[in-house]
């Protein structure tokens, strides 16, 4: 066992095949990214390893679950990271071909990051992954009525130029995709990494358009039909229950209303005025407006 990496088949030939992953917590604004890898091993998927949590997790930052089997039997869940094989379907229109996806299902590790990252690319490397794709999403000042522009960045320009992708000028920490990405490119692997902002005011999970909008971009890179109508109308059901609560409200519509207006407009700047909500106050309005529709 090299890095915590723990095999439990070996690795096969695959098709094509890229490796995908998002992390819980930092990187994960609404848990919209890991919704997204979530979404894919819906398709279905095979276990292929998992990195030893002994490693890299703080037990007491990410505990372990105690669960009930036939109300009688207590076991122990730990936290891991997984990896999972999942066969993507043919493009419907015929142009693209099968690819082969190795899914991470992570969760930002307390230590050791660059042992945690060699076990990533062992992974990739062992498969044959063209390149390591990393899903995440950010909590920003845009409105829940626009679909908002991907950032990302790749380790191949020309790839990144062909995705149009609008660099991030962000400077400060960063968390286990940023260092993932900088040991892919010392180690000679293309690397993309694609981010959805997420609007503030309305931040619990989930948040169906920012999954969309990253599968979106995600099936366009892999060239593959993910078939994501289920997931367009999720989207616009839960874009419809926010315009709900927002139309009962005069602060909070003028506040929405600025924000598109900026959004629009591609302005830095936009002067709110003194009576308009905070974002606090917004997000509290539009959770117990969800719970309510809820039930609980």
């Amino acid at each position: 066992m090299v890095d915590g990496l723990i095999w439990e088949q070996e690795p096969r030939a695959l098709v094509r095949p890229v490796l995908v992953a998002a992390f819980e917590g930092w990187n994960d604004a609404s848990e919209a990214a890991t919704s997204a890898t979530d979404w894919l091993a819906r398709i279905g998927s095979e276990r292929l390893a998992r990195i030893d949590p002994q490693e890299h997790l703080d037990f007491q930052t990410r505990r372990p679950q105690v669960c009930l089997e036939d109300g009688v039997t207590r076991e122990i869940v730990w936290p891991e990271n997984t990896f999972s094989i999942v066969r993507a379907p043919r493009r419907s229109d015929g142009d693209g071909g099968e690819r082969d996806f190795v899914i991470l299902h992570g969760i930002e590790p307390s230590y050791q990051w660059k042992s945690f990252c060699s076990a990533v690319i062992s992974v990739a490397k062992a498969t044959s992954c063209e390149m390591i794709v990393t899903l995440g999403s950010l909590l920003a000042d845009v409105p829940h009525s626009r679909d908002s522009m991907i950032s990302g960045s790749s380790t191949d320009p020309e790839l990144s130029a062909r995705l149009g992708l609008v660099g991030s000028t962000y400077e400060g920490p960063t968390g286990i995709v940023g260092v993932l990405h900088d040991q892919c490119r010392q180690a000679g692997l293309a690397s993309v990494s694609l981010w959805s902002p997420v609007p503030q005011y309305v931040s619990s999970p989930p948040n169906p358009p920012a999954t969309l909008n990253l599968l979106t971009r995600f099936e366009s890179l892999c060239d593959v039909d993910l078939d994501l109508g289920s997931m367009r109308a999720t989207a616009e059901e839960w874009r419809r229950q926010i315009d709900e609560v927002i139309s009962e409200d005069d602060d909070v519509r003028e506040y929405v209303a600025a924000l598109e207006d900026r959004f629009d407009a591609a302005k830095t700047e936009t002067s709110w005025g003194d009576n308009l909500p905070t974002q606090d106050e917004l997000a509290q309005e539009v959770e117990n407006f969800l719970r309510e529709q809820d039930g609980t």
